[in-house]
């Protein structure tokens, strides 16, 4: 594919478009010391973090719902459907990964060291490389145990819905991950429900799953576009990510010319990796301290503000398709109740991507903070909200459940919504409450829903300006 700019130019017209790309002095190294905010490094694994970092109780019991959290619908109200989106579960490292590992370990290879001149160096240089290109970001069996037991901790919080002989539509992307995980999610509820069997088929739709992949203007103007990726660039080179260099060269005794923000990125990755795919401590591990490891999930959570997030509109409204998709599932099963039909779709599971939930999740306006992830705001942004890895870990689920309600005050109130993002209730923007109805929810993302229109957003300008001229 064909790159538009360089990576290395963050010139005035990017400037303009996406803010300052300029680094920061020393001031704000000495606003990095704060009191660290939990033991280890599985807190900042960003996108890689394992499922159990944003609900621990399931360390202790894997099919635990753990504590209540947000309003239960009234006693009145019976769930007619729910609508689940799900990131896949654990993965293996995409092939890439695997060959820029493999050119740090060979690195360490080269040049033997002296245990005890450089005891990092010689236990990484005896770690048995066991990562293959051919792995290439294949679902782990954690992965399939993250889907099984999500699975059943979902029938057992929504049993009504997962009653035996309940049709199940499940959907996924075309990646061999996803598939594996809807397989996996479907074996996790056992034989009852209608379609029957284990093996029951996954419908493959990346037109929702992956529609980052089918709009065209993403594809030219972030996708394929080094200077969407501004600021990601600049604070690879910055003050902060020089620290950590440093110091990994150090510990591994290597030239800092040696190193590189990416090489030392898949080696806290490979940390990330070996935790939740093996629930070991690896010796990658030791390299980094808790403040590297902020800093290295800034620069994660910086690549997924920009290209998933709120960085570039064209980021969220690409979701706008599966957003509307989900609404006209739920408007069906609010017709079906009226008529006093049977629910045609009781229950639709998706599988897809942390690209597929990060756009959306930012089209729904979450996880916004007042102030974009910019290269030069690191310090002011340690109390972000958009932290990736406590948004979309392995095996992230956004699920809407629709309601009926009984004995209502007002017609309105009869159907309701509750909204739930990793197990956990959801408050709405605009009521600051876990339930809504159904008619205050659609009136909130009324333009969404009615001027939201793929197409017409994904389509490339046909004037001749530049990518940054358009974003």
């Amino acid at each position: 594919r064909r790159r538009r700019r360089s990576a290395s130019s963050c010139g005035s017209r990017a400037v303009a478009a996406m803010a300052p790309c300029r680094a920061v002095g020393s001031l704000l190294l000495l606003l990095l010391v704060l009191p660290p905010a939990s033991a280890g490094l599985s807190g900042y694994f960003g996108t890689k973090s394992r499922y159990e970092e944003v609900n621990p109780h399931l360390v202790r019991d894997p099919l635990s719902l753990g504590p209540g959290a947000g309003e239960s619908p009234p006693a009145t109200c019976a769930p007619l459907q729910l609508r689940a989106v799900l990131r896949h579960g654990t993965r293996y490292p995409t092939a890439g990964q695997v060959r820029r590992l493999g050119e740090l370990h060979a690195r360490l290879l080269r040049r033997p060291t002296e245990p005890t001149a450089c005891p990092a160096a010689a236990a990484l240089a005896t770690w048995p490389m066991w990562y293959e290109e051919s792995l290439d970001g294949r679902l782990a069996p954690q992965g399939r145990r993250d889907m099984e037991q999500l699975a059943r901790r979902l029938a057992a919080r929504f049993p009504a819905l997962f009653a035996a002989r309940r049709r199940l539509a499940l959907a996924s992307s075309s990646k061999h991950r996803c598939l594996q995980s809807g397989a996996a999610f479907r074996r996790g509820l056992g034989p009852d429900l209608s379609l029957g069997g284990d093996e029951v088929e996954v419908q493959v739709n990346d037109s929702l799953m992956r529609f980052f992949d089918h709009c065209a203007k993403f594809v030219a103007l972030v996708e394929e576009n080094d200077a969407a990726m501004c600021q990601v660039s600049a604070f690879k080179e910055g003050p902060e990510m020089k620290k950590v260099l440093e110091k990994v060269a150090s510990a591994l005794c290597l030239p800092v010319e040696e190193l590189n923000a990416d090489l030392v990125q898949v080696a806290f990755l490979t940390c990330s990796y070996e935790l939740a795919i093996k629930n070991v401590t690896s010796p990658w591990c030791s390299l980094f301290t808790e403040e590297d490891a902020k800093v290295l999930e800034y620069l994660n959570d910086l690549k997924q503000y920009w290209k998933r997030g709120y960085g570039y509109d064209i980021n969220s409204r690409s979701s706008c398709i599966l957003f509307q998709d989900i609404f006209q599932h739920l408007d069906k099963a609010v017709e079906e109740s009226k008529s006093s039909k049977p629910i045609s779709s009781p229950l639709i599971v998706q599988v897809g991507h942390a690209e597929t939930l990060q756009p959306l999740l930012a089209l729904m306006g979450f996880f916004k903070d007042e102030e974009p992830l910019l290269a030069n705001n690191f310090a002011r942004q340690m109390h972000r909200k958009f932290r990736s890895g406590r948004i979309v870990p392995y095996a992230a689920n956004l699920v809407f459940v629709l309601y009926h309600c009984d004995h209502v005050n007002a017609s309105r109130e009869e159907y309701q919504v509750q909204m739930l993002l990793n197990e956990r209730p959801m408050s709405f923007h605009h009521s600051n409450e876990t339930i809504s109805t159904y008619a205050d929810l659609k009136d909130y993302y009324r333009d969404i829903l009615e001027n939201c229109h793929f197409k017409e957003e994904c389509e490339l300008p046909k004037v001749n300006v530049t990518a940054v001229d358009e974003l």
